[in-house]
């Protein structure tokens, strides 16, 4: 049987980190910065180790093998290397750093999501050739009115006020369904917290 120590430490630091969000009591708020401030430290080391296994765990593995040609694996060795040094020699803070990494970083989110927007309307139009119904045809019909909208290709049209307020209106719709996505990321991880805090699940046993 496992140890019951780590339930109960668990539902005691759950209950003192909330009572310290809802009672404006010194004491109470003085346990839950710290507490909070540990679990940061401790989330950004557990990232950086799954970085570090990414790395060295497979990209590392795949160079050793001789059968295959790997030599993305190490570009991306290299570049995390090279990002990772110049971050701990100049800081996080310094703006050429930054603007380096941002002037990288952004066309590559960008690349990522052309290539996401084409997926996703090669998909809606295979999943409306699998499911003949409403709500298959609804997304790829929805799917094209996006892909049109952020294009730029209604800037063309006649500055109407009617027509500009509708393609307004219709370009707020993807917010709602963020916000939508939003609350239920937010629910799943409360539940799972609640969950965890009752000892229910105890992913902290291994």
């Amino acid at each position: 049987m496992r140890s019951p120590l780590l339930p109960v430490i668990t539902f005691i630091v759950g209950i003192l980190v909330l009572a310290g969000y809802f009672l404006p009591i010194p004491a109470l708020i003085s346990i839950r910065t710290p507490m909070l401030d540990w679990a940061i430290i401790v989330s950004g080391v557990a990232a950086l180790i799954a970085i570090a296994n990414l790395i060295f765990g497979v990209h590392w593995r795949r160079l050793r093998d001789p059968s295959k040609d790997h030599w993305f694996s190490a570009l991306v060795i290299l570049a995390f290397l090279v990002t990772f040094a110049c971050g701990i020699f100049f800081g996080p803070t310094n703006l050429g750093y930054q603007k380096v990494v941002t002037a990288i970083e952004m066309p590559i989110e960008a690349s990522l999501m052309a290539v996401l927007a084409v997926t996703l309307a090669y998909s809606s139009l295979r999943l409306l050739q699998r499911q003949h119904n409403w709500m298959g045809f609804f997304f790829f019909i929805a799917v094209l009115v996006f892909l049109l909208l952020n294009s730029g290709i209604f800037s063309l049209l006649p500055n109407l006020p009617i027509l500009q307020n509708l393609i307004s209106g219709i370009s707020q719709a993807p917010i709602a369904g963020a916000r939508g996505i939003l609350i239920g990321v937010a629910l799943g991880s409360l539940l799972t917290g609640i969950r965890i805090w009752l000892g229910s699940d105890r992913p902290y046993n291994g």
